[in-house]
Formats: structure tokens, C-alpha cells, sequence
């Protein structure tokens, strides 16, 4: 569970989420209801969503690296 208190002692960047989270849960008959603020809630604390988009454009960056062409080759043509 989200303490509320950031690394600075204000905010967490999450709380609010998890709030909207834990009211869901509070209010609802079906927690299933509650997945999308659930996903969001895991998304904020680890990134891991982030973190796979980022290794993507990375592998393929290094991909288009290595067959010797990159998208900023093409626009830089221009």
C-alpha cells in the first residue's frame, strides 16, 4: 500500500492513483471493475510498461544501427 508521503515528504507520485484505486475497491461488488486502476496503480511504482516500450525502440534502434540505416538518416536527407 501507498504511505502517501513522496521522497521529498511531500505527495507521492502514486498516491493519488492508489486512492482512486482503493476507493474503487471499497466501492465496488466486482473487483474486476477495479483492474484498469489496478494496472495504473503497478505502472506508476515499476514502469514496467515504460521500460519495455524503451528496450523496443532501443533493440531496434541498434537493429537499424547495424543494417546500417536509422529513421533520422532518412528525415536528415531531406
Amino acid at each position: 500500500m501507498a504511505s502517501g508521503f513522496g521522497i521529498s515528504g511531500g505527495t507521492g507520485r502514486c498516491y493519488p492513483i492508489w486512492m482512486d484505486f482503493s476507493e474503487c475497491m471499497s466501492t465496488t461488488d466486482a473487483p474486476y471493475k477495479c483492474r484498469e486502476l489496478r494496472d495504473d496503480y503497478l505502472e506508476c511504482l515499476h514502469h514496467r510498461k515504460e521500460f519495455t516500450r524503451l528496450n523496443a525502440i532501443y533493440r531496434e534502434e541498434q537493429r537499424q544501427r547495424k543494417n546500417g540505416s536509422t529513421e533520422h538518416d532518412a528525415h536528415d536527407s531531406h
